[in-house]
């Protein structure tokens, strides 16, 4: 289990996040968005779907819920996530969730971290530039970037981030460039009408890593959700990246573990 902070002020920045964002719908950043019950349905542009449970059903109640999913989804035929968070109730919501068919991926931590904290100077290393991006010949250079580093496609990803620059939750795509080459990308999401912000991405090509770029991009985010007037970033890290983002000040406030349903042969 990722040990968590359970200061006063971690769990004030956790009910903060309750309040502000796991309350509200948000964007359908290309999609749809419907409320069922105690659950936000967001379905996106490719058809995955994505629920988001604000809490208060058990028993039967909470079982009739998740089948009624399963069954929407199988119609469609397609996958959707259950975005489960280790605090929330009744205690025995996984094993509920399980017995349905939906099976527990990596785990990741929620980390919240106050902006003027984090928006501090933090210049790239030598050779290394920052710049905000929205032409999509820079994004099909990031999308680039990334299936070097993972070695797997990401089509999908210069039509997200081209949706999520001008959408109702809007973002800003930051690259980092050594010359003509993109060596890490990420990029700042502002939630309208809350104090929160979140940041996505950073993945850095593997002869750029420890040279603090991933730092100076926290950075440059936080001062893009300052000019903006937001109070607080929010990051739901992979283990790769937890370390790094606690170091630099955000508090590992939850656990959330992503848990998916894909149809009979998928």
């Amino acid at each position: 289990m990722i040990p968590l902070d359970t200061s006063p002020r971690a769990l004030a920045f956790r009910a903060a996040y309750d309040r502000q964002i796991r309350q509200r719908p948000g964007s359908a950043n290309g999609g749809t968005i419907d409320r069922i019950g105690p659950l936000v349905r967001k379905i996106g542009f490719d058809g995955d779907g994505l629920l988001l449970y604000q809490g208060g059903a058990s028993g039967g109640e909470l079982d009739e819920l998740i089948a009624s999913q399963i069954e929407h989804f199988g119609k469609l035929d397609r996958q959707v996530e259950w975005k489960y968070y280790t605090y929330d109730e009744p205690a025995d919501l996984p094993d509920r969730l399980a017995a349905a068919g939906f099976v527990p991926d990596e785990p990741e931590c929620l980390l919240i971290g106050e902006v003027a904290e984090l928006a501090g100077e933090s210049p790239p290393p030598e050779g290394v530039t920052l710049r905000e991006v929205t032409g999509r010949a820079d994004l099909e250079r990031m999308r680039a970037m990334e299936e070097a580093v993972w070695g797997v496609p990401h089509d999908w990803l210069p039509d997200a981030l081209t949706r999520a620059i001008t959408d109702d939750d809007p973002a800003t795509v930051v690259l980092a460039e050594a010359g003509d080459q993109v060596v890490s990308g990420s990029w700042i999401r502002y939630y309208t009408g809350t104090e929160f912000a979140s940041l996505w991405g950073g993945s850095t090509l593997p002869e750029w890593r420890g040279r603090g770029i991933y730092r100076s991009l926290v950075a440059h985010r936080a001062r893009l959700a300052a000019e903006r007037g937001y109070r607080y970033l929010q990051v739901d890290a992979s283990p790769d990246s937890r370390g790094i983002l606690a170091r630099l000040g955000l508090l590992p406030v939850a656990v959330t573990v992503p848990y998916i349903w894909r149809p009979r042969g998928d």
